[in-house]
C-alpha cells in the first residue's frame, strides 16, 4: 500500500514519516480480502493508496498544541475516512488507525452480505421454471406466462 503524507503547520521528520507508514501500513492486511474482489488490470494486484494528512491546528488555542490526523482510503463504492484530534500527534495517528480497521471490517462485511444476496437471487432465478406460480397474500400471481 502506498501512503501519501501531507503535513500542515509542522515539519515532517523521518521518524514521524516511518511511524505513520508503519501504523497505516498495518491496515493493509484488512484490505487483502477486499482487494481480491476488485478487478485486476493485466493480472496484477491493484495498488491502493492511503492519503494521510497531519498537522497542528491554528495557534489560537489556549491549552497548548492540538494536533490532528486524517486518513482516507478510496475503495469501490465508498471511501473509508477517519480523523482524530489529540494533544499528542502519535496518539492521534494510532486512533486513526484503529478507526480505519473498524471501518474496513464493516466495509468487508457489507460487501460480503451484498455478494451473498446476489448469489441467493441468482440461485432462485435459476431454479424457477417459466410456469412457476408465486403465492402472495392468498392470491396466485402468474409471472411471465
Amino acid at each position: 500500500m502506498r501512503v501519501i503524507i501531507k503535513a500542515t503547520n509542522i515539519e515532517l521528520t523521518l521518524s514521524l514519516r516511518t511511524f505513520i507508514e508503519k501504523k497505516i501500513g498495518e491496515v493493509e492486511k484488512f484490505l487483502e480480502d477486499v482487494l481480491k474482489k476488485i478487478d485486476t488490470f493485466d493480472g496484477k494486484k491493484p495498488r491502493t493508496e492511503a492519503f494521510v494528512e497531519i498537522g497542528k491546528l491554528s495557534r489560537h488555542h489556549k491549552k497548548g498544541n492540538i494536533f490532528y490526523a486524517e486518513c482516507q482510503i478510496p475503495l469501490p463504492g465508498v471511501g473509508v475516512r477517519s480523523e482524530s484530534e489529540r494533544e499528542d500527534l502519535r496518539l492521534a495517528i494510532v486512533e486513526v488507525k484503529d478507526e480505519l480497521q473498524r471501518l474496513l471490517k464493516k466495509y468487508k462485511n457489507r460487501q460480503a452480505a451484498r455478494e451473498k444476496r446476489q448469489r441467493r437471487k441468482t440461485k432462485k432465478d435459476i431454479k424457477l421454471s417459466k410456469r412457476a406460480r408465486f403465492y402472495r397474500k392468498g392470491r396466485i400471481r402468474e409471472e411471465g406466462i
